[in-house]
């Protein structure tokens, strides 16, 4: 997704579940879809701003498709998606496909296979994220944006702490932190954000992958219920760095966005563990928005002997089954994910082509072309992670019940930091929810 997330609160997983459940039992009246590919207007909603007007225009005059853009919130774009597609009524011709949702969107066949439209094996050495978007041999959606979690760090904090060679590993991380706040750099140098929302859950996945792990199996077991597994690890170590004054006592409320946009930006923290790639350009050196610029920099996220994996939560634009051009709509997907125009989007060419709060193509020979002309900041650490370490959350695909599995990992670990629950209660729960959500239940 775009750089800085929304929180994605418990109401909309519900929601969005209940949307699901009813797919199997709702007719609803059909859309006939047409083939057109010229003389048409689409339909296309996502949460970003619409490119350039003149970017548009120009697309209508190559291929005779007139696009009407919709901007709406994330939240609200999902529970769209589910309720068309549950009563089979049109909304969209090209929307949303996100990471976490690959798995639901697939079992639920609500969006055509990008294959039948796309030569999507072509794109996969381009697009290394091509990955999170593929379920049972079918790709959902094409990637339009690289996300994946980083971690970024206060140089001259760290500096100021007496700390002269950046960490490696977790321990050795762990132990700058708290020369950092030994020093009194800073009261409390890490932000987690434990408040109970979506960015909490994709803390401990990216913490899991660090301390060398994974958090789920391919039929959807949890691999983190012993003491001894990174998952349980991770947890751990958050709860710990809470309970040690490591994080601000008022992160048990505060989300992800507002841990960047407040703490990090400001100064009030030295280093997100598990932060969105793009935030130093877009958020940190913008002095608008931050008191820290120049002073923010990308770390290779400490593992348990060295560097670790970089866990992706992209977004992707897919073809709903509802749509009534769908051929038409494949044809603004190839133009909108093709390299020269990412290229545009992020700034390469000028403001003027511009997309605003587009960061970071989905495409490496873009990201290569940004960072070469210094365009990117960050771009040659986020181009070589991108290449070398960015993950699946879930190797085997998103499960269908994401969602569920989503609101018992944030609803324990925040239980878990309050201290109405013990780590070991909250790694049970979480646990007990993925086995009894695998088994149908």
């Amino acid at each position: 997704m775009l750089s800085i997330r929304q929180a994605r609160p418990a109401a909309v997983v519900g929601a969005l579940s209940c949307l699901a459940l009813l797919a199997t039992s709702c007719s609803g009246g059909g859309v006939s879809a047409s083939s057109a590919t010229s003389g048409v207007t689409i339909n296309v909603s996502l949460a970003i701003p619409s490119p350039p007007k003149a970017s548009l225009d120009a697309f209508t005059k190559s291929t005779g498709i007139t696009v009407k853009w919709t901007d709406i919130d994330w939240d609200s774009l999902q529970t769209k998606i589910a309720a068309g597609s549950t009563a089979k009524t049109y909304f969209a011709d090209a929307t949303d496909v996100d990471w976490s949702r690959v798995g639901q969107l697939g079992k639920l066949n609500w969006f055509y296979p990008m294959e039948r439209y796309v030569d999507t094996k072509s794109l996969a050495a381009d697009m290394p994220q091509l990955s999170s978007f593929t379920i049972g041999g079918h790709v959902v959606g094409i990637p339009f944006d690289a996300s994946f979690l980083v971690t970024t760090v206060n140089k001259k904090m760290f500096a100021k702490a007496g700390v002269t060679t950046m960490p490696k590993t977790i321990d050795q991380y762990t132990q700058d932190l708290k020369q950092i706040k030994t020093k009194g750099v800073v009261q409390y140098p890490l932000n987690i954000p434990f408040a109970a929302a979506e960015g909490l859950s994709t803390y401990w996945y990216q913490t899991t992958g660090a301390f060398g792990g994974t958090i789920l199996d391919g039929q959807g077991r949890p691999q983190f219920t012993s003491p001894d597994s990174p998952g349980y690890k991770a947890a751990q170590w958050m709860v710990d760095a809470f309970k040690q004054g490591l994080v601000p006592p008022g992160n048990i409320n505060v989300t992800d966005s507002q841990g960047q946009q407040k703490l990090m930006a400001h100064g009030q923290v030295a280093s997100v563990f598990g932060d969105y790639s793009g935030n130093v350009g877009s958020l940190y050196e913008v002095p608008s928005s931050s008191t820290v610029v120049k002073q923010v920099d990308y770390l290779r996220t400490p593992g348990v002997t060295g560097p670790g994996p970089n866990l992706s939560n992209p977004d992707g634009i897919g073809i709903p089954r509802t749509a009534k051009h769908p051929q038409a709509a494949a044809k603004f997907i190839q133009w909108f994910t093709e390299g020269a125009n990412q290229a545009d989007f992020a700034g390469l060419n000028g403001p003027d082509k511009a997309l605003p709060s587009y960061n970071f193509p989905s495409r490496l020979s873009v990201v290569d072309q940004l960072a070469a002309k210094g365009k990117l900041i960050g771009g040659s650490s986020l181009g070589a992670m991108l290449k070398s370490s960015a993950r699946p959350v879930f190797p085997a695909g998103a499960p269908t019940w994401y969602p569920q599995f989503s609101n018992a990992v944030y609803t324990n670990l925040h239980s878990a930091a309050t201290g109405s629950l013990t780590v070991d209660a909250a790694i049970k729960a979480i646990a007990g929810a993925a086995n009894r959500l695998a088994n149908g239940g």
